[in-house]
């Protein structure tokens, strides 16, 4: 099976997408990620969910967890705010590894390969210049599974 068979539709965002809208499209279809695109639709990162939760995250409670019981309700319910008026590029860690971009004919192996090495939740995949579409490691897993035991 290659790439291409395995690839679904999956919404994509890029650089200057709204960083709200694109936290709504992980939410509303509960996404592990998007892949982000430049203006000509060339994969350039994967935005993982797990990402923009550390985003939402103050860097003090990220380093010492237990002030998060000292926030009051209000700032607690208001924490998606701080996406408003941010562009997806401002959300990606600087950090962020190259997207797991794969060739439409490769294997199953080297799809899984690559997801793996970059420690990333999907792969983009490319058929020359074109991106037909995404591979989820779930999806991956599925088809694994599926002819495993």
């Amino acid at each position: 099976m290659h790439a291409e068979d395995m690839a679904e539709d999956f919404p994509v965002v890029d650089l200057d997408s709204d960083a709200w809208e694109a936290a709504q499209l992980l939410a509303e279809h509960r996404l592990p990620g998007l892949v982000v695109t430049d203006p000509d639709g060339h994969p350039q990162a994967i935005l993982p969910a797990s990402q923009v939760v550390r985003f939402l995250v103050p860097g003090y409670v990220q380093d010492d967890p237990s002030l998060a019981g000292v926030l009051n309700e209000s700032m607690a319910d208001r924490i998606a705010d701080k996406l408003s008026g941010k562009k997806v590029r401002e959300v990606l860690s600087r950090e962020t590894a190259d997207p797991a971009v794969v060739k439409a004919d490769d294997t199953i192996v080297e799809v899984a390969a690559t997801m793996a090495r970059l420690r990333c939740p999907l792969a983009a995949v490319m058929s020359g210049d074109r991106l037909v579409g995404v591979i989820t490691a779930s999806r991956l897993l599925q088809l694994a599974l599926r002819h495993g035991k």
